[in-house]
């Protein structure tokens, strides 16, 4: 398996190209993730619009460069039907979408048989922690929302699931790993141990995989998103102490590099 760094050539293209390009990106997501969604796009150069208002879901995702739905988006005002309308408009436009399955599998069946039905539209890449995955790919679910496997558990059922959805995969953890349909996979190291810590840091990294989607492939894509994330908190973790001030310094190690 090969592996992937901010200094690999094909992340240092996309993430000019998104800066380049300023894409709109188009987002569903709940109440306590979209300003740290909306501020991770901001500091790599593409430009968000978060929400159900009313016409957005069935006109948004067909002028967008790329789309990302949150399940958790649920939790806030936005309906099922919402989440369907903008994935089908996506798909139908040829918009590449992003899934985050968020507490997929965690004992909420309606919620899961939601999410499960998204998939008939054909997400370009879904991303999550490995208690999603595995549930994702009919396993048993985590806690809530949190992980009680390590990604390095499913890096098998990533493989499946990329090739039977025909989509890539990604998994996040201590170590990330990303798989595309043709069996292509490869790892991210780094990041740091504050980053579950603060809300919304897997929420944006699905914001900003659908953003590179509007500049990239889906799996140059995954891949440039998950080392960003993987470099900023690296370089934010060694230079803070407390979770406040981690999260600011981790916008700006976006933003500035």
């Amino acid at each position: 398996m090969e592996t992937t760094t901010i200094e690999s050539a094909e992340v240092k293209t996309a993430i000019v190209s998104l800066r380049e390009k300023a894409p709109f990106i188009y987002g569903l997501t709940n109440y306590v993730a979209a300003n740290l969604s909306a501020n991770v796009l901001l500091a790599l150069g593409a430009g968000p619009a978060i929400g159900s208002a009313p016409g957005w879901t069935g006109a948004f995702p067909a002028g967008a460069g790329a789309v990302w739905i949150n399940g958790a988006a649920l939790m806030s005002s936005v309906t099922p039907e919402a989440l369907d309308e903008a994935a089908a408009t996506a798909h139908q436009a040829g918009t590449p979408w992003v899934l985050d399955p968020v507490a997929i599998g965690a004992g909420a069946t309606e919620y899961d048989a939601i999410l499960g039905a998204l998939l008939k539209h054909k997400p370009s890449i879904i991303r999550g922690n490995a208690s999603e995955i595995a549930a994702l790919a009919g396993g048993a679910g985590g806690s809530g929302v949190d992980s009680t496997l390590d990604s390095s558990e499913v890096i098998d059922i990533v493989k499946d699931l990329a090739t039977r959805l025909d989509a890539v995969v990604a998994v996040s953890g201590e170590v990330d790993y990303l798989c595309d349909p043709s069996g292509r996979a490869t790892s991210v190291t780094g990041g740091d141990s504050r980053m579950p810590q603060v809300t919304g840091t897997g929420c944006s990294l699905g914001a900003l995989s659908a953003a590179y989607c509007a500049v990239v492939d889906p799996f140059t894509a995954a891949r440039a998103a998950h080392a960003a994330f993987a470099a900023a908190g690296e370089r934010a973790g060694a230079r803070t102490i407390g979770t406040g001030s981690f999260a600011v310094a981790f916008l700006d190690e976006l933003s500035t590099r």
